[in-house]
């Protein structure tokens, strides 16, 4: 395997992005990815916190220290993983981070791996999403993605500027990705909007160092109210109505009571 170290934006070429690693180097060594070449964008994509500007190479541990970031993404960053994987991991990493439903991580033949079935839905599904989980039961596990969407947080890649919510995408038939990124396509910053208050909650299978089962950034802005979530759909969900709009599977209704509970907390504590 080749390993290249670009000088600048320009000269990054086809290959894998590799940035914290927390991410690419476990789907490279269980044979999800696969690359001939692994390009080191470390020393191109900016890192570090310039007013509402937040480098894509920041790292998870920096932003949840930082007293000028909105509570929303502290505290989402705060209760991401384990305290050496937040020292490693980028945000920009971190918004592409790969479902952890285990029929994909298996290599089951899914539709996200261009099967012709979601065994999510006919199996085990206890993790899996409860909204727009028709094609795909999947589950997006950033809580940093969530806080984000909630913040309405702009993006600008190597080739274009954003608004984060058109980073994502549903997956499809015609089309099996969750991003709207293209080969070679960096992340290289997000800024953020002025808000008045945000926060984020999120509840685990444990205390600390787990996914959400259900996260949830709230986040007011102009006596206006946003929500996001994570953990329950194949993309960082906005919410847009009710969590009573949920669509369940058998195994996952117990979200939806936890979903409304955290929603209810989050919006009670922005209000």
């Amino acid at each position: 395997m080749e390993l290249l170290r670009p000088s600048s934006v320009e000269e990054v070429s086809a290959g894998l992005p590799l940035a914290g690693g927390t991410e690419v180097v476990p789907l490279l060594r269980d044979g999800i990815l696969h690359a001939e070449t692994l390009v080191d964008v470390r020393g191109v994509v900016p890192r570090g916190i310039d007013g509402s500007v937040i480098g894509a190479g920041t790292t998870l541990a920096e932003l949840e220290v930082d007293p000028g970031i909105p509570a929303a993404l502290r505290e989402a960053c705060a209760q991401a993983a384990s305290p050496q994987l937040r020292a490693m991991s980028t945000v920009g990493g971190n918004l592409l981070q790969a479902t952890r439903c285990w029929y994909w991580r298996l290599q089951f033949p899914c539709r996200l791996h261009g099967g012709d079935r979601c065994h999510a839905r006919e199996g085990v599904h206890s993790e899996h999403a409860i909204f727009a989980n028709d094609f795909c039961a999947s589950a997006h596990p950033s809580d940093i993605a969530a806080a984000l969407l909630a913040l309405a947080a702009i993006v600008r890649t190597s080739r274009r500027e954003l608004p984060i919510a058109d980073l994502y995408r549903l997956p499809s038939e015609a089309d099996r990705r969750t991003t709207t990124l293209e080969p070679g396509e960096l992340i290289l910053e997000l800024e953020l909007p002025a808000v008045e208050a945000s926060t984020y909650l999120k509840a685990m299978d444990r205390k600390t160092w787990s996914f959400a089962i259900v996260g949830v950034a709230a986040v007011r802005r102009g006596g206006e109210t946003t929500v996001a979530l994570a953990g329950v759909a194949p993309i960082p969900w906005l919410l847009d109505g009710s969590v009573d709009d949920a669509t369940p599977l058998p195994g996952t209704a117990y979200k939806v009571e936890i979903a409304r509970a955290l929603v209810r907390r989050a919006v009670a504590a922005v209000a």
